[in-house]
């Protein structure tokens, strides 16, 4: 079932997020998971061949120089595992604005509570809280917690304050048309254009400082004022520009 998400800006604007199910994020998972086991199989399959054709120099062969070249191995080892597996998600959603390659292939992406795009202290958090999740269960826990969490959450997101929403898209007019200024009609005291300077006028006079104000609203309110009823020639200005 889609869960959506409401989200009010400190402008007061209120927009809503489609929340990322559990299916589409484990989907993302896996194809992540096979593309690290394909750059892992890449690097170990180079330096395997690197290590082979450079070896232990021969004046340097014994016990303790194998050891020590186990040692830098395993090291080496570690670290790649570290920054495949690891370092990945990080890389991916600080600099891909919260996607990884699988999440852009299922359209969807990281982002903090309140809808802000992700930063790199939320993205270490919430992934390195995943190598718990990963090693618990293979995510059991997260599966549960995101079907338990009205946002749809796992335990790094909570951690980190982050949820997974889907990307909008929105489809390409095929012909995009001029915006046209609306034409007004003319009544018993106004012509049509007259009527569309008037409505200009009081749509945007907030925008005018206090004497501009005046003097367009005194140049409208003369041009119009003798054709008026005796009534309404009384009013101020703007008042008579309201009426109208």
């Amino acid at each position: 079932m889609d869960r959506n998400v409401g989200i009010r800006t400190p402008e007061s604007i209120e927009f809503s997020y489609e929340l990322a199910g559990l299916g589409s994020r484990f989907l993302a998972v896996v194809l992540d998971m096979l593309l690290q086991v394909v750059l892992f199989s890449a690097l170990a399959f180079g330096l395997s061949l690197a290590a082979a054709r450079v070896g232990i120099p021969r004046h340097a062969a014994g016990p303790d120089a194998e050891k020590f070249a186990a040692g830098v191995a395993v090291a080496l080892v570690v670290v790649i595992v570290f920054a495949i597996f690891f370092g990945y998600f990080i890389a991916f959603e600080t600099l891909w604005n919260g996607q990884t390659p699988g999440k852009r292939a299922l359209g969807i992406r990281t982002v903090r509570d309140g809808g802000y795009p992700i930063d790199f202290g939320a993205a270490f958090v919430r992934n390195l809280i995943r190598v718990g999740e990963m090693a618990l269960g293979f995510y059991a826990l997260s599966a549960v917690s995101m079907l338990v969490s009205p946002e749809n959450k796992r335990l790094g997101d909570i951690a980190a304050g982050t949820i997974v929403v889907r990307e909008g898209r929105l489809a390409m007019p095929q012909r995009l048309r001029a915006e046209v200024e609306p034409q007004y009609g003319a009544t018993r005291y106004l012509s049509g254009e007259e009527r569309a300077l008037v409505r200009r006028f009081l749509e945007r006079r907030e925008s005018l400082t206090p004497l501009r104000r005046r003097q367009v609203a005194a140049q409208l309110g003369d041009r119009v004022r003798g054709r008026v009823p005796p009534d309404l020639q009384r009013l101020d200005d703007e008042s008579l520009l309201e009426r109208l």
